[in-house]
């Protein structure tokens, strides 16, 4: 499997990119206009913030879906028969922030949901026409007014050896929405799997931007952005003692879109909800 790294100033970036996606669900931007300051420091921040007591003064809202999601509560991929070894904390624009830490949230927020939007672009237009021709609407105007684009805010805790035996920090699963952008991490630990069902490590260096195709373009692309399984994987010696912590954007488009015969982007949603454990 080739997961392409690519630089974002380049030529051919867009047609080099969706080819890696079309490819492998999955493609790497370098020299992206993400910034990697406003990265490191809110990962410094949430990591105090997720050692702290306030964040249960967050605790998640079953209908709304934003606050804090404990370890107890966290996913259960799909399949899977543990829940994720992880707590995080759901950013919408309208939602709840610790207030000492919502200005970097919201404007990382703005900036990655622009780029984002730069990327499904990147995506509609190398499209292949008869592919396209099924698509309700372009996908720009899938998200256009959306709010249920979603940042979350991702801490794996150090492992203490007690873990379920066969429990991973994020059980293999395919993300629900249409693209998916994640600054590396802090640790490496990203996995996605091949045709051939072997598990290969996506490209993670620090100031890297991994963006891969969800559930939700996969619908819509009728199969030709494929939402590749991927995991984290839990580390070993030393580094099973460190936090991991990561950012990851998803792209949704309003709850009416339609994304193919089946279903709408709101109905998909629901549906996904359940089947991870999180909502009744």
């Amino acid at each position: 499997m080739n997961v392409r790294v690519v630089d974002y100033r380049a030529a051919d970036a867009a047609a080099q990119f969706t080819r890696s996606l079309h490819e492998t669900g999955f493609g790497v931007l370098v020299n992206h206009p993400l910034q990697q300051a406003l990265v490191e420091k809110i990962y410094a921040d949430w990591l105090a913030f997720f050692d702290s007591p306030a964040k249960h003064d967050f605790a998640f809202d079953p209908q709304r879906q934003d606050g804090y999601f404990s370890t107890a509560i966290s996913e259960t991929a799909k399949g899977a028969s543990h829940k994720d070894i992880k707590e995080y904390f759901h950013c919408y624009p309208w939602g709840r922030v610790p207030p000492a830490l919502a200005d970097d949230i919201q404007r990382y927020y703005a900036s990655a949901n622009a780029l984002a939007r730069e990327l499904l672009g990147w995506v509609e237009q190398y499209t292949p026409a008869d592919i396209a021709a099924h698509y309700s609407e372009p996908l720009s105007g899938m998200i256009a007014d959306s709010q249920q684009t979603l940042l979350r805010v991702l801490r794996y805790p150090p492992l203490t050896g007690q873990e379920p035996a066969g429990s991973l920090r994020a059980a293999a699963h395919g993300d629900i929405n249409l693209l998916t952008l994640l600054p590396a991490a802090n640790e490496p630990g990203l996995q996605v799997q091949d045709k051939q069902g072997s598990w290969v490590d996506v490209p993670c260096d620090f100031g890297m931007l991994i963006i891969n195709i969800g559930d939700m373009l996969q619908e819509a692309s009728r199969g030709y952005y494929p939402s590749t399984q991927h995991r984290v994987v839990n580390p070993q010696g030393e580094a099973a003692r460190s936090s991991r912590v990561s950012l990851p954007l998803f792209l949704h488009p309003r709850p009416e879109v339609v994304l193919s015969e089946r279903h709408t982007a709101g109905s998909y949603l629901d549906e996904r909800l359940r089947e991870l454990g999180v909502k009744k």
